[in-house]
C-alpha cells in the first residue's frame, strides 16, 4: 500500500491541476464557439458593410450632381463625410470577433501586419494615381509624385492599430469576466485617450511657418521657376490654426511624405473664397492656398481613424459576452449616445466638425452615428429577422472589396470608357457625363 501514497500529494494537486486544465479547455471551447456563432450569425454586419460602400458609390457619383451630399469643403458635416468612419467602425467590430481568442499572439499578430500590408499596397496602386481617371485612357504614375495615403490606406492603418490592441491587451477578460467593459479593456481605453491626447496635442501646439509649394504656370505673377511652374507662398506663422492654410496637420504630411505626394484637388477648393467668380486665368485674386495639395487622409488625421476603429472594437466586445438581444442593444445605445452627445458638446465648445482634419468631434459624432446605424440594422436583421428587405446590402457586403475596386475606384468604368468608336470620345461613359454631370 506504501508504494501508492503519493509523494507530499503530488498524485492529488496533479490531479486537481488535470481537472482545472480540462475545465479551461472547456471554458475556452465555449467562449470559441460562443464567439464564432456570434460572428456567423451577425448578417447586420454584413448589411452595414453593404450600406456603407452604397452611400459611398451614391455620394462619389451624384456628388457631382447634388453637391449637398458631397464632402464639406472644410468645417460641417454631409452624408459624405459619414462613409468613412463607417468602414472603420465595421472594421472595429469584425477585428473583435476575428480576434477575440487567439492561441498564439505573435503568429496573429504577422497575420494581421500581413494582411494592413496588402490592404495598404492596395490603396496605393488605386488611389496612388497610377489609373488617370474618367478623362484620360492612359494609365501610369511617377513615382516622384505618387499619392501614399488614401482610403484604403487609412483603413488599413486602423486596422492594424485596433487588431494589435486586440491581440495584446483583451487577456483582461479571461482572468476578470464580472470587471465591466471599461475595466477588463481599461488598456484599450488607455490607448483610445493616448491618441486622441497626441491628436489634439499636435493639432493645437505645433506652430506652422510659412510655406511653398508649386504650381503650374498661368499668371506671370509670383516668382517663376522656369516655363511650367512657379511657386506660391502661404503665409502662417501661428500655432493652432484649424484653418486649410496653417494647420499642422497639413505641414506634417508636407514634412513627412512631401508636398509632391499629397491629394491635389482637396475638398476646400469648394469653399467660397476659392471660387474663381472673375476671369479663370487670373487667379491671384484668390488666396495663395486654394491651389496647394492636402490630404484628406493624412497622418495626423489617421490616429483619430484608429480610435475610431478601437471604439468600434468595444461593440464587438458586447457581441461576444452578451448573448441577450436586448442587453445587447442597451449597452450599444449607452456607447452610441454616450459618443453623438460628447461630440456635440465639444462641438458647442468650438471644437469645430472637420472631416479633413478628422477633429475630435467629428470622430465621436461619426462613431455615434455608426453605433445608432448598426442599432438599427441589427434590430431589423437579426432580431426582427427582415433579411429579405436586405439582400442585395447583405451581397454588397460580402463582396465590398471587389465592388470597391471595380466601382467605387472607377476601374469598371476605366474599362468600359476603353471601348469607343473611332475617336477616343466617342464612348459610353464620356457621353453619360457631358450629358448629365457636365454643364
Amino acid at each position: 500500500m506504501a508504494d501508492y501514497v503519493p509523494l507530499s500529494g503530488d498524485g492529488k494537486e496533479k490531479g486537481k491541476g488535470k481537472e482545472k486544465e480540462e475545465e479551461e479547455e472547456r471554458e475556452g471551447f465555449s467562449k470559441e464557439k460562443r464567439s464564432r456563432r456570434a460572428s456567423a450569425r451577425l448578417e447586420s454586419l454584413d448589411v452595414f458593410r453593404g450600406l456603407s460602400v452604397a452611400l459611398m458609390i451614391y455620394v462619389d457619383y451624384a456628388g457631382s450632381i447634388f453637391p449637398s451630399i458631397a464632402h464639406s469643403p472644410w468645417n460641417g458635416i454631409r452624408l459624405a463625410d459619414f462613409v468613412t468612419p463607417f468602414f472603420l467602425f465595421i472594421v472595429g467590430v469584425s477585428v473583435s470577433l476575428v480576434y477575440k481568442n487567439v492561441s498564439n499572439r505573435y503568429q496573429s499578430s504577422q497575420k494581421a501586419m500581413l494582411r494592413a500590408v496588402k490592404l495598404f499596397m492596395l490603396g496605393v496602386l488605386l488611389q496612388g494615381g497610377y489609373f488617370h481617371g474618367l478623362n484620360s485612357l492612359t494609365f501610369g504614375v511617377d513615382i516622384e509624385k505618387i499619392r501614399w495615403l488614401g482610403i484604403l490606406q487609412r483603413i488599413a492603418i486602423g486596422y492594424i492599430i485596433a487588431a494589435l490592441c486586440e491581440i495584446w491587451f483583451s487577456s483582461l477578460y479571461r482572468q476578470n469576466v464580472g470587471g465591466g467593459f471599461f475595466r477588463n479593456y481599461y488598456l484599450q481605453w488607455i490607448v483610445v485617450f493616448s491618441l486622441s491626447g497626441i491628436h489634439l496635442g499636435l493639432l493645437y501646439g505645433l506652430y506652422v511657418p510659412d510655406w511653398q509649394y508649386k504650381v503650374q504656370q498661368t499668371t506671370s505673377s509670383s516668382y517663376s521657376l522656369g516655363h511650367d511652374y512657379f511657386l506660391k507662398s502661404v503665409k502662417c506663422g501661428v500655432r493652432g490654426d484649424l484653418g486649410p492654410a496653417c494647420n499642422s496637420a497639413g505641414m506634417i504630411d508636407r514634412y513627412v511624405l512631401g508636398i509632391e505626394h499629397l491629394y491635389t484637388k482637396p475638398a476646400y477648393r469648394n469653399l467660397q473664397e476659392c471660387s474663381i467668380s472673375r476671369d479663370p486665368k487670373d487667379a491671384d485674386y484668390l488666396p495663395s492656398w486654394c491651389h496647394a495639395p492636402f490630404d484628406p487622409e493624412g497622418i495626423l488625421g489617421s490616429l483619430m481613424a484608429a480610435v475610431t476603429c478601437i471604439i468600434g472594437v468595444q461593440f464587438g466586445h458586447v457581441l461576444v459576452q452578451v448573448e441577450d438581444h436586448k442587453d445587447r442593444l442597451i449597452h450599444w445605445l449607452l456607447l452610441s449616445i454616450s459618443s453623438f452627445s460628447l461630440g456635440l458638446m465639444l462641438t458647442f465648445m468650438g471644437f469645430p466638425i472637420n472631416k479633413q482634419l478628422y477633429s475630435t468631434s467629428y470622430m465621436l459624432l461619426t462613431t455615434g452615428a455608426a453605433g445608432f446605424t448598426f442599432c438599427v440594422l441589427y434590430l431589423l436583421v437579426d432580431v426582427c429577422g427582415y433579411r429579405w428587405l436586405m439582400f442585395v446590402l447583405k451581397w454588397i457586403g460580402k463582396h465590398s472589396l471587389s465592388i470597391f475596386i471595380l466601382v467605387a475606384s472607377n476601374i469598371a468604368i476605366i474599362l468600359i470608357q476603353g471601348f469607343y468608336w473611332r475617336d477616343a470620345k466617342n464612348n459610353i461613359v464620356h457621353w453619360f457625363v457631358s450629358l448629365f454631370v457636365q454643364k
